[in-house]
C-alpha cells in the first residue's frame, strides 16, 4: 500500500510539463529536478560501496 502511494505521488507527465513550459529555462528546471534525485542517490550508492570495500577491519 506504501509503494502505491509514493507510485500515485510520483505519476508526473513530464512530456506534458515540458510541452507547457512557459519558457526554456522552466524547461532545464524541470528536466534537472527530474533527474537530479537519481544522479543523488547513485553517488551515494558508490560512496557507501566504496567505503564498504575499503574496510581496514575486513582482512581476507
Amino acid at each position: 500500500m506504501f509503494f502505491n502511494l509514493i507510485g500515485f505521488l510520483q505519476d508526473v507527465d513530464i512530456e506534458d510539463k515540458i510541452k507547457n513550459a512557459p519558457d526554456s529555462g522552466y524547461e532545464l528546471g524541470v528536466v534537472i529536478g527530474t533527474y537530479l534525485p537519481f544522479v543523488v542517490l547513485v553517488g551515494i550508492a558508490y560512496l557507501v560501496y566504496y567505503k564498504a570495500k575499503n574496510r581496514k577491519d575486513l582482512e581476507d
